[in-house]
């Protein structure tokens, strides 16, 4: 593996994992060379399907594309980067399990926006906004309404 930072080749394992679902290894290397550390996550390679944009043209699916979205989203927020890797891992898991040979980018959209509200619902509100392209306040507030707990009634006695 070359080294993110000086693009050496020698490079140490330092520590492997396991995710829970078993699917995905993260190791810990350290470079030779330059002594920097850095992670890489080792993954099956699955076949997943065109994404069909709005305009109809079709493009491969792209984790680093959905990742600095995602990132964008979650920005200065306290979501770990591994929590960001387990739900790019369901999204893919999803697309896959869908068994098509195109899925619109709609449907990609919606299944962002779901794995955002579990992990966040600020960042949920900033992609929507965008995504559902908001055009006023009211939109903003339904919105909100979605992720915002209802309210509990006190009774008077």
């Amino acid at each position: 593996m070359r080294c993110p930072y000086c693009n050496e080749d020698n490079t140490q394992v330092v520590d492997t994992r396991e995710n829970e679902e078993g699917d995905t290894v993260r190791r810990r290397r350290r470079c030779l060379a330059c002594d920097k550390r850095f992670t890489t996550y080792e993954r099956t390679e699955l076949q997943l399907p065109l994404v069909v944009k709005k305009n109809g043209s079709r493009v491969d699916f792209d984790r680093e594309k959905l990742r600095s979205s995602m990132m964008l989203a979650l920005r200065k927020r306290p979501v770990t980067t591994e929590s960001v890797e387990t739900a790019l891992d369901r999204i893919e898991e999803k697309l896959v399990q869908l068994a098509e040979r195109e899925v619109p980018s709609d449907r990609v959209g919606e299944l962002v926006m779901r794995e955002l509200k579990k992990l966040d619902k600020v960042a949920y509100i900033r992609f929507a906004s965008v995504y559902r392209n908001f055009a006023d306040v009211d939109e903003f507030s339904d919105a909100i309404r979605e992720v915002k707990p209802a309210k509990r009634r006190s009774t008077d006695k």
